[in-house]
């Protein structure tokens, strides 16, 4: 891939800017490494929040979100035959991230597939169901930065651990946007498990029914939580330090709903932005003592 050393700077810029706006959490965890992978981080988030804004964009019906989400994956051929369009600054940024970490263009694509299931609609019925979506939406996204973290030498355990706290995240986004996805029409919580505690219908099940469900799926997502952070012993101290942090904001967030499940059917929990420096503060210094053992 050729692109001029200015536009290709500008495409950076770009991408970072909409990190910024669009995703405190992560940018707060890739703050901690160095410019050129946090460069890769935001071209890989911001092709990611492209594609997911399009599945939440209310003024597209389903054919022309659909539409739009093949568009996006034409554009993803891009990346592997060299043929870069000028003017689409994420597809620049993103096209030299892969080339120069090997990122896994599958994980891209699974990236559209996952937000094509929320434009149809999809509901699940079993809990396995449910690992598969959150695998496309989040889990290649931990496999997008784990190739960055190591320049695309990982080991095949390093991927399946970073799918992990993928999905682990993908949960707690889950639980804590209930009143907000149930607003879009969308319900992720496994069909088999409303059934369970009594509440097929979140809107009119009874308050103690919904914070034993919560709780449950709340339970399983820390297990996916302690799982994947065998990730951090097998990566530098700065990409460790990077993986704590995001995973440490979604990890409190998550203790948050542990601690009052009910909760999230009263609105967004959310962290502050001094909570979420400390957090970062906290895990460069945990990664760093990890090391010194």
């Amino acid at each position: 891939m050729t692109v001029a050393a200015i536009e290709l700077e500008y495409a950076y810029r770009d991408c970072e800017q909409i990190t910024r706006r669009e995703a405190a959490n992560f940018y707060y965890g890739i703050r901690l490494l160095p410019r050129a992978k946090r460069q890769a981080m935001c071209a890989a988030y911001a092709f990611a929040r492209r594609v997911d804004d399009i599945g939440d964009d209310g003024e597209l019906d389903r054919a022309a979100q659909l539409a739009a989400l093949a568009q996006e994956r034409l554009s993803l051929t891009a990346l592997t035959d060299g043929s870069v369009a000028a003017g689409d600054p994420v597809i620049t940024a993103l096209a030299h991230a892969t080339e120069r970490y090997r990122m896994p263009v599958d994980a891209l694509e699974l990236l559209v597939e996952g937000v094509e299931l929320d434009v149809l609609g999809a509901e699940y019925q079993s809990f396995d169901e449910l690992v598969r979506y959150c695998r496309c939406v989040a889990g290649s996204v931990g496999r997008l930065c784990l190739a960055i973290f190591t320049d695309g030498d990982a080991s095949e355990e390093a991927y399946r651990l970073a799918d992990d706290l993928g999905v682990a995240m993908q949960l707690t986004n889950i639980l804590r946007d209930i009143v907000e996805d149930r607003e879009r029409g969308r319900t992720y919580i496994p069909a088999e498990d409303r059934e369970r505690f009594g509440c097929p219908d979140l809107a009119h099940a009874g308050e103690r029914e919904v914070e034993a469900l919560v709780r449950f799926e709340a339970e399983r997502a820390a297990q996916w939580f302690d799982h994947g952070m065998g990730l951090v012993e097998l990566l530098d101290v700065r990409s460790a330090s990077c993986v704590q942090a995001m995973t440490g904001i979604y990890r409190r967030i998550l203790d948050r709903i542990l601690e009052d499940p009910g909760q999230v059917m009263r609105g967004r929990i959310s962290l502050s932005p001094l909570e979420k420096t400390w957090v970062a503060a906290r895990s460069l210094v945990a990664a760093g003592g990890e090391r010194l053992r």
